[in-house]
């Protein structure tokens, strides 16, 4: 998977379209991210002890690692990402700028 936890990203596809954001959870066999902030749906939540209110939360939920594009971090813009092997090494890097991401 080319998305890692800590990459900036820019939604390409969906009702949160547009919106940039930083990846807290990466599923890789599902092909899943969860970014903070975005995606999120609301969640009734029970109450838990005699008294107390139920309530509604937002949570994070995930999407598809497709939807997304990284943000590159030498020159700013939404890119592909490539892989380059150099001494038995693999680095992902821009499409555009060739720049090697961390």
């Amino acid at each position: 998977m080319k998305i890692h936890k800590g990459d900036t990203i820019l939604v390409t596809s969906g009702k949160d379209k547009g919106k940039k954001g930083k990846v807290t959870k990466v599923f890789p066999e599902i092909n899943k991210i969860v970014v903070e902030g975005l995606g999120l749906v609301k969640k009734h939540v029970r109450p838990k002890k005699q008294g107390e209110k139920g309530q509604v939360v937002a949570i994070a939920k995930s999407f598809n690692a497709s939807k997304v594009k990284i943000i590159c971090p030498k020159c700013g813009q939404s890119v592909r990402i490539g892989y380059k092997i150099a001494e038995g090494m693999k680095y992902r890097i821009c499409k555009k700028c060739k720049q090697e991401i961390e």
